[in-house]
């Protein structure tokens, strides 16, 4: 019989395993030849006498032991050292952040020192099955640039529970004639920091994203012109952000290096 537990200690799992016996020779492709596989917990496996290599996989942790099968019946016990995360975030007044504006990525270190994806996206509540350690967590609010990062270790045997606190917001952005009036259709829209790094482009009439809490401007062009205005993203705080028609960009004097477009609203 084949039984794992989370440590060496611990109660022998019920479930959540995959086995699989190898045998110790190569095969002529230079693997070694897979001859049985089950699912669950504890489980039992015939076999001939000889040698043998046991390979128990619990989400992304495992542990493997070369076995020597007897004539007789016998019991082999696995200790997998894994422990479970589990992720989530909140903004604001410790809002929970939606699970579908939420994704996580999961990374650890590899011999080299270098950063490589374990669990690439991790699904918010769900609990993650790791061998213990240290990861890098990061965690992206919309798709955008609210983005935060934690290390986090995993002790064997437990349940590590993380909630990662994000500062932004969703904002709506709207071209409009008038205060509150209808957004206008056919609208294309980028939204600069404030040192001009170009963080988002769509077009619509009134696209929602998330952005990291700071300041902003926002740009629309409408059939041929060009609209600007500055807002600020408050953590936790969704808002519509209106463009106006009477923030108008009035184009810079042409002195022969190609046309620009200033920043600064005509004033109406």
């Amino acid at each position: 019989m084949l039984e794992a537990r989370l440590i060496e200690s611990g109660e022998p799992l019920r479930d959540g395993l995959t086995w699989r016996v190898f045998g110790i020779e190569p095969a002529e492709d230079g693997k070694l030849p897979l001859l049985a596989t089950a699912q669950g917990g504890a489980t039992t496996v015939e076999l001939a006498p000889g040698d043998y290599i046991v390979h128990a996989g619990f989400g992304r942790a495992g542990a493997t032991k070369r076995v020597i099968v007897g004539d007789d019946d016998q019991m082999e016990s696995l200790v997998l050292n894994a422990g479970g995360l589990k992720l989530g975030a909140v903004v604001g007044d410790d809002e929970p952040v939606a699970p579908e504006r939420l994704t996580f990525e999961v990374l650890q270190e590899n011999e080299s020192g270098e950063l490589v994806p374990v669990v690439p996206k991790a699904t918010p509540g769900l609990v993650l099955r790791l061998a213990g350690g240290k990861y890098h967590v990061i965690s992206r609010y919309g798709n955008v640039n609210a983005v935060v990062r934690a290390d986090i270790e995993v002790a064997p045997g437990k349940l590590t529970e993380a909630v990662m606190r994000h500062t932004g917001a969703e904002v709506t952005l709207k071209l409009v004639s008038a205060e509150g009036g209808e957004a206008l259709a056919n609208t294309s829209w980028t939204v600069l920091t404030q040192d001009g790094t170009n963080v988002h482009e769509s077009i619509g009439a009134f696209p929602s994203i998330v952005l990291a809490a700071g300041s902003y401007t926002a740009a629309a062009s409408h059939q041929g012109q060009v609209y600007s205005s500055d807002f600020a993203v408050e953590s936790g705080v969704d808002r519509d952000v209106e463009v106006s028609l009477t923030d108008i960009v009035v184009p810079e004097p042409d002195t022969g290096g190609g046309p620009e477009i200033s920043g600064r609203p005509m004033q109406p």
